[in-house]
């Protein structure tokens, strides 16, 4: 490969994809463009996009190779997951729909790409806390070790959650936000940015974001919430932003120079098998 693509990748992936997602998604918000199916299309896109950039420029050789059917596996789990996010945007339009005299706190007036920053910023804050409760609540963190167990980071791993996990970590922020009367179609689109973002974040890709990944999520920063040594993952448990991070001392910042290590879990890896993935939190 041409140097000058690989730098145009390493630099460009991000903002032109997952960029060029949000912005059109604002875009379309602002226009008045129905959710379905436009929106989970921008997302599918985004996530086909990242999964080509893995195959041409990968961050490490080795994670390109299936492990023991897990390509198939993570398939399932990203389509449980993406059920879920439907699931939650079908639930907003349905509470608006159904409670129309309740009163509303959110700023139905304020421009779309307002509404669709703050609804990405409340539910980053509740999947921040979340997160980190995971990693430390005995009950939580056996859902959400799940997660944790490939042995290799690439896309498709994003989905890879328990769904019980999912829902715990969504909980909150979605209980807020519905809980504000949050216009549908402003969490809708935070989600299918989401979704792209998340696929990056775990993306077996060679990319970067210099001084920004200072305050988003991206792999270089999340690669380290992977690592296998458990001590020096607990660090870094944003989803989208760093703010959080920043804010209660659990960001690292890794060196310029991305850096290479074992991920996973120290315990035992769960299970190759989706359903029997499902039953390994509850193992006694």
């Amino acid at each position: 490969m041409k140097r000058s693509l690989r730098v145009a990748i390493r630099y460009g992936a991000y903002p032109v994809v997952a960029g060029g997602t949000l912005l059109t998604l604002l875009g379309l918000a602002g226009a008045g463009v129905g959710y379905w199916p436009m929106f989970p299309l921008l997302s599918l896109g985004g996530l086909l996009a990242v999964l080509a950039l893995e195959r041409l420029q990968p961050f490490e050789a080795a994670w390109q190779a299936d492990h023991g059917g897990d390509t198939r596996v993570d398939l399932l789990h990203l389509l449980v997951s993406q059920v879920l996010i439907q699931t939650a945007v079908a639930l907003a339009f349905g509470a608006r729909a159904a409670l129309p005299g309740l009163p509303r706190l959110w700023p139905d007036q304020a421009p779309m790409a307002v509404q669709i920053l703050l609804a990405g910023l409340v539910m980053d804050a509740g999947l921040y806390a979340m997160h980190r409760l995971s990693h430390t609540q005995g009950w939580l963190w056996r859902l959400h070790a799940l997660h944790h167990g490939p042995r290799r980071l690439y896309g498709l791993n994003s989905g890879r959650r328990h769904p019980l996990s999912a829902l715990a970590l969504a909980l909150p922020g979605l209980t807020l936000l519905m809980g504000l009367g949050v216009t549908p179609i402003a969490l809708g689109a935070w989600l299918a940015f989401m979704s792209v973002h998340l696929a990056f974040q775990h993306a077996n890709l060679d990319y970067r974001l210099g001084p920004m990944r200072r305050w988003l999520a991206v792999a270089e920063m999340h690669r380290w919430h992977h690592r296998r040594d458990h001590r020096e993952a607990q660090v870094n448990y944003g989803e989208v932003f760093l703010f959080w991070d920043a804010l209660f001392g659990t960001r690292h910042l890794p060196p310029a120079e991305p850096a290479r290590f074992a991920v996973g879990l120290d315990e035992a890896s769960p299970p190759e098998a989706y359903l029997a993935q499902l039953r390994w939190p509850f193992r006694t």
